[in-house]
């Protein structure tokens, strides 16, 4: 396992190494094992080693390097870096170079942050297993024979698999948590309108929401607390108040006596793996030697949350993706035809996979006339329920606590052909994005078989009760793993 951010910081600082030898160390890794993960669609090695020598030259002058220079990091395929490919692994955009920097990629680029290259998702961040992409399915570093999640899982394999420290995805209905449970590793999803999306290829944009994969808890909170605020390229985006700051020392200390989390009985329902309850429950019980308190609690509306998302979530994709026609954006075929009905159907055809397709075609329906208030219109109405049954149950604990996955990572080929199964891989995720609040998965205690994760929630801007939870549980699996 690579060190933590704070730790490859110090050895920086304290001649313990180079950058160049800890970039060149990284580039080997992906250069071994990711010809079988298939966990990048594109590896920056000239760029990453330039940068990593001038950082060097910077320590050879007797200066001292930022918290994040230097920092490996790995890019999931929909957010844009200036000069490079931009596909969302969809032949739609196969030719496409960002002219612009994401806003997220702009702060990471001033902390000195060094990008090792771009990762696999699933096309246009539809699915949940990262078998969806053009370029090839994405397997998992901890068992190769099965996925690694998705939508985020090139980004989820290369850190699990030591090809990168951090790296930035997205998560419109659990694409960020579900690959880190399956992959053994740390997915925090930021409270929506906390991170900008400016340049984020847009699936769901009143659900979409980047955020860092990282080995340990602490190194989430560094990279929120650089990307996070106000972006005036993105509406969405929230003027933080002092409240809502993180304070990374707090979190380190990891205080969480007299803290009250909810256990929803929704969630622990049958059809959840006996492993995956068991290693949750170990959890439970370690929390509660740190002096948490545990009350059940009651979300009502949950059974709603899967089918209200993928009425409200192709709706959103049916008009995002729309742009991509065939003469403003993406693929173009039959370029000298007349016919600008053939032109539309012939370049999406060849542009898109089968799932943007079938979402594409819900989108469609649930919005056209007559059909419009039956589906999309009642679908927004449960999603308030279901965000006022989040309101109701924070008004009476810190947090709640639920599984990631009803179980562990799955076998490649296992569920691609069978759409409504994938789906209800988000069964345990979406509601997060329907209420707009932080999650965050967090590998349990037990290190036997296949990597099982947990998941936290917190309220609107939390996001320090959050970490603070997630890391106590993280100090006590780093100690138990690694002494």
């Amino acid at each position: 396992m690579l060190p933590s951010i704070e730790q490859l910081n110090q050895s920086y600082n304290n001649s313990s190494t180079t950058v160049k030898k800890v970039v060149e160390d990284t580039l080997a890794t992906i250069n071994s094992k990711d010809t079988e993960i298939n966990s990048y669609t594109e590896v920056f090695n000239t760029e990453a080693l330039s940068q990593a020598e001038k950082l060097d030259a910077k320590l050879a002058r007797g200066e001292k390097l930022g918290l994040l220079e230097g920092i490996p990091i790995s890019v999931k395929d929909a957010i844009l870096i200036e000069g490079h490919k931009a596909t969302a692994s969809s032949r739609m955009l196969e030719d496409y170079t960002a002219t612009y920097d994401a806003t997220v990629i702009k702060k990471l680029k001033e902390a000195g942050a060094i990008f090792l290259g771009k990762t696999n998702l699933d096309e246009f961040a539809m699915g949940a297993s990262t078998e969806n992409s053009a370029f090839g399915a994405t397997r998992n570093p901890a068992d190769t024979n099965r996925v690694p999640g998705g939508s985020s899982g090139g980004s989820a394999a290369s850190v699990a698999g030591d090809m990168a420290l951090i790296s930035i995805g997205s998560d419109t209905g659990g694409s960020i948590r579900q690959p880190a449970s399956l992959t053994g590793i740390v997915g925090l999803k930021p409270t929506y309108g906390r991170v900008s999306r400016f340049g984020l290829i847009a699936m769901a944009s009143s659900l979409d929401q980047i955020g860092p994969f990282a080995h340990r808890v602490i190194d989430t909170a560094h990279i929120l607390q650089t990307i996070e605020g106000r972006d005036e390229m993105d509406a969405t985006s929230a003027q933080l108040e002092t409240s809502q700051l993180l304070d990374i020392e707090s979190i380190r200390q990891a205080n969480v006596k007299g803290m009250r989390v909810g256990i929803p009985k929704e969630y622990f329902i049958d059809g959840i793996d006996a492993d995956v309850r068991k290693a949750i429950d170990e959890v439970i019980e370690v929390y509660k030697t740190l002096g948490v308190e545990f009350v059940e609690v009651s979300l009502p509306h949950t059974e709603y949350a899967v089918p209200t998302y993928y009425i409200i979530m192709p709706a959103e994709v049916s008009t995002n993706l729309a742009r991509f026609d065939g003469i403003r954006y993406g693929l173009s075929e039959l370029q000298n035809s007349q016919d600008l009905q053939e032109v539309y159907r012939a370049s999406r055809a060849k542009g898109f996979g089968n799932e943007p397709l079938r979402r594409i075609m819900l989108g469609t329906y649930v919005l056209s006339s007559g059909y419009y208030s039956s589906y999309y219109g009642k679908a927004k109405q449960v999603q308030d329920m279901i965000r006022k049954d989040f309101t109701n149950v924070f008004a009476e604990v810190d947090a709640i606590i639920t599984p990631t996955s009803p179980h562990t990572a799955f076998n490649i080929g296992e569920k691609v052909n069978d759409p409504v199964s994938m789906y209800l891989e988000d069964i345990f995720t979406v509601a997060t994005n329907l209420a707009g609040i932080p999650g965050i998965s967090v590998p349990t205690l037990s290190n036997s078989g296949l990597p099982i994760g947990f998941q936290l929630m917190t309220n609107h801007f939390e996001e320090q009760k959050l970490l603070t939870l997630a890391q106590a549980i993280d100090n006590i699996r780093y100690d138990k793993f690694n002494n």
